[in-house]
């Protein structure tokens, strides 16, 4: 399995339901920290993922704390607009753990924190703009990922 995409609680089902389906058609497996801002049976899930759910390999947490202690030993690395990397240089690996935070206020400022050497951002160059979409920004950094593991 060449990548792990983490969403800690996210809140859209479009984006994440379009995320299931990048991650089908990578290889990788998905991973959803509760709570959720949807139904996992929500329709607009389901329309942006298609009739792939099925097919994905997909893990769900109760909470952030288990996701953690579950997976703490394995190569975590966090994408945030506060990282002073960016997403060209992080050391992928095969089986590495990329955590993206909830689409309304990014990861909790904990995970910044404790995680400030392993954060990493995808560059914006206007200053009008906060932040990217979720959904596109799963998709370039595990595209740039896949660039150097396959």
């Amino acid at each position: 399995m060449p990548l792990n995409i983490v969403l800690i609680e996210p809140e859209i089902p479009n984006n994440t339901g379009n995320i299931g389906r990048l991650a089908l058609a990578t290889g990788s497996k998905l991973h959803l920290v509760k709570p959720l801002g949807f139904e996992i049976n929500d329709t607009r899930l389901k329309r942006a993922g298609l009739d792939y759910w099925q097919y994905l390999d997909i893990v769900y947490y109760d909470n952030i704390e288990d996701f953690f202690k579950i997976n703490n030993k394995e190569n975590l690395v966090f994408l945030s607009s506060h990282g002073q990397n960016t997403h060209w240089n992080i050391p992928y690996e095969d089986n590495m753990f990329l955590v993206f935070g909830k689409e309304s206020v990014g990861l909790p400022k904990h995970i910044l924190n404790t995680h400030s050497k392993d954060l990493y951002k995808i560059p914006i160059y206007n200053k009008n703009v906060r932040s990217l979409n979720l959904a596109n920004a799963v998709g370039i950094v595990v595209y740039e990922g896949l660039k150097y593991l396959k």
